[in-house]
């Protein structure tokens, strides 16, 4: 099965970062945030990608392009410019690389890649989010309820304390709330082929139209995912998820 990437947006909420380069390869720990999210899957197996460009494409193309040889021991010969590989430590990754437009909706590019996914139910996520979530359960779990499409829901994280007021009475101030029945889209779905004739062009956005459509034919199944969840969607979940990492305290790091 495959895993389709979107890593296409302008990242602006991060453009202290994203000047020059796209956000799934702005780095935790030495390494773009892309590639932690695909050494997820690979753990589970799964090791096919197709990941959706957009906003400085090429930067991903270079990365995955030198990927190899950067990741190996090698002797050059410049007598006759010949080079030998040593040690090998690459990924086993099958990557497609697919420039879907500089302005092109989340639903557009999606679209744009039907033709590499061979009519088969794929896997989603996208390229700026890193979790524990077991992809195999995940899958199991999509299999099992036979929906067109399954999208992991997580807890989002409580920020602020919360009021419950009845009138214009307080009855109840919380500092620390509890968002164990609050869900939000987590990413890391499983879609059947069909659900893309449900987009229309480049100007949809994947989460409106498209899921709001399948959700009131009850056709979109909840995956729901209690442990670790973190996007990367300003500069000080950047430094948060770096500091895990760097203090070998991140949760996703499961291979």
């Amino acid at each position: 099965m495959k895993v389709v990437i979107l890593a296409g947006g302008f990242g602006t909420r991060l453009s202290e970062e994203t000047k020059d380069i796209p956000k799934p390869m702005v780095e935790i720990g030495g390494k773009p945030i892309l590639w932690h999210i695909m050494k997820i899957y690979s753990h589970y197996g799964f090791n096919e990608f197709i990941i959706c460009l957009g906003y400085k494409g090429h930067v991903i193309k270079e990365y995955f392009k030198n990927y190899f040889l950067h990741n190996s021991d090698m002797t050059i010969d410049l007598s006759d410019n010949s080079s030998t590989i040593h040690n090998n430590t690459s990924e086993p990754w099958k990557i497609t690389l697919v420039d879907t437009g500089l302005n092109t909706k989340t639903g557009g590019r999606i679209k744009r890649i039907k033709q590499y996914l061979n009519n088969e139910p794929f896997m989603l996520t996208y390229g700026d989010g890193v979790s524990d979530v077991d992809i195999n359960k995940l899958l199991k779990f999509h299999n099992a309820n036979k929906k067109l499409v399954t999208v992991t829901a997580v807890n989002p994280e409580a920020r602020f304390g919360s009021l419950k007021i009845e009138g214009n009475l307080v009855t109840n101030f919380s500092e620390k709330t509890d968002n164990i029945d609050i869900w939000i889209n987590g990413g890391f779905f499983v879609i059947n082929p069909e659900f893309i004739d449900y987009i229309e062009d480049d100007s949809t956005i994947f989460e409106y139209g498209p899921l709001e459509q399948i959700a009131q034919e009850k056709k979109l199944a909840a995956y729901k995912h209690l442990g670790f969840w973190k996007p990367m969607d300003k500069l000080a979940d950047k430094k948060m998820l770096d500091d895990m990492w760097l203090n070998n305290n991140a949760p996703w790091k499961i291979w």
